[in-house]
């Protein structure tokens, strides 16, 4: 009973998901410094 076949089917898609959040992080990273949107303090809530 070898089990390798949906393994590997597994791994591929782990694979594609994972290059696919990185090339989603990149073009927002990206998109981010064309806007000038990048100050990441700006959100923080500051104690009153």
């Amino acid at each position: 009973m070898d089990k390798r076949g949906g393994n590997n089917k597994t791994n591929l898609w782990i694979s594609i998901g994972a290059i696919v959040l990185i090339v989603l992080l990149i073009v927002w990273l990206t998109v981010a410094d064309l806007w000038g949107d990048t100050d990441v303090a700006a959100m923080v809530p500051l104690p009153n």
